[in-house]
């Protein structure tokens, strides 16, 4: 066994995977597995550049994370920086604050490389059941860009486009600096356009409709799931490999959107970090749905995460 940490640094969080790698079989045993949000993506499409208290905050998780890897011993590291520090003019600097802190220095991966660590990570436990027919659909909604995978045994098609719901956010329901609360229809139309329009961007390189099972992964879907559930607080076991009808999908997704903020912090599976942007997550999930006629999707709570962690064994 090799003892391995994966970190996952996107536009809303960064998350920390603590295992035991088996080279053999790529099997992990989870040590400590945690998320904190920093929205790192704070303005960033806007001014193209990382703000200053979004890097202190993630700086700040580094840290911590920093001792938990070496609490535990850990010996390789791997961090994986996405959308956000993809974007961003100052993005050295983030880079040489996370080699300060962790000493190794953040792979700023593409849009490509992200899908496939999301695919990995995702279907790894899901090939061979005789429940789900491939080929599988990951669709990854992160705060600045969604990931969209088709594969089977190997990945046919993969495409990341900028839909994230940081991004939608930002782009379409902020006024004066304050998020719409709750956001008026002309506004929930144009983050429509906009996923639409995405959309068609991937299914020119992704097979969407070919897939038999839509897989979704992070926060956006999970959260969405905890609240189908009535959950009365986040509970990650029961939230993996949870299934979500499309019609269950769209009577959140059409609550949240009149909701207020309020409303929306009341729910007590919902971290404080996604009260703003969840409205946006859930628009886009209930998209791809549309978009490709299925039926229910299927939760997963392992992503990229799992697969920067499968990659090291």
């Amino acid at each position: 066994m090799t003892r391995v940490a994966a970190v996952d640094c996107g536009t809303n969080s960064i998350r920390l995977l603590v295992a035991d790698a088996d080279p053999a079989t790529g099997q992990l045993v989870d040590l400590d597995r945690r998320m904190t949000i920093v929205r790192l993506g704070q303005g960033v499409d806007r001014t193209g550049r990382l703000a200053p208290e979004a890097l202190r905050r993630t700086f700040a998780a580094c840290r911590e994370y920093a001792e938990i890897i070496e609490k535990h011993g850990v010996e390789r590291i791997r961090f994986v920086a996405t959308s956000a520090s993809r974007d961003a003019e100052n993005r050295e600097e983030f880079v040489r604050g996370v080699l300060d802190i962790l000493g190794v220095e953040p792979e700023v991966i593409s849009g490509d490389q992200e899908a496939e660590f999301s695919f990995t990570g995702a279907t790894k436990e899901l090939a061979g059941r005789e429940d789900l027919a491939g080929p599988f659909l990951v669709v990854d909604i992160g705060g600045g860009s969604t990931e969209f995978v088709v594969g089977d045994d190997h990945v046919r098609g993969a495409r990341s486009v900028d839909i994230g719901c940081v991004r939608m956010t930002e782009r379409h329901l902020v006024r004066d600096g304050a998020v719409t609360d709750p956001p008026t229809e002309e506004q929930i139309a144009a983050i429509r356009s906009d996923v639409e329009t995405a959309l068609d961007l991937a299914e020119r390189s992704v097979p969407l409709r070919e897939a038999h099972t839509l897989v979704g992964l992070a926060g956006s879907v999970t959260t969405v799931a905890a609240i189908a559930q009535d959950l009365p607080e986040y509970d990650s076991a029961r939230i993996h490999h949870s299934r979500l009808s499309h019609d269950r999908v769209r009577e959140i997704t059409e609550w949240l959107l009149r909701a207020t903020h309020a409303e929306r912090a009341a729910i007590p599976s919902m971290h404080p970090g996604r009260v703003d942007v969840i409205g946006a997550g859930a628009l886009v999930l209930l998209a791809v749905m549309e978009r490709t006629g299925a039926a229910e999707v299927v939760v997963s709570e392992h992503d990229i995460l799992d697969g920067i962690g499968w990659s090291l064994a």
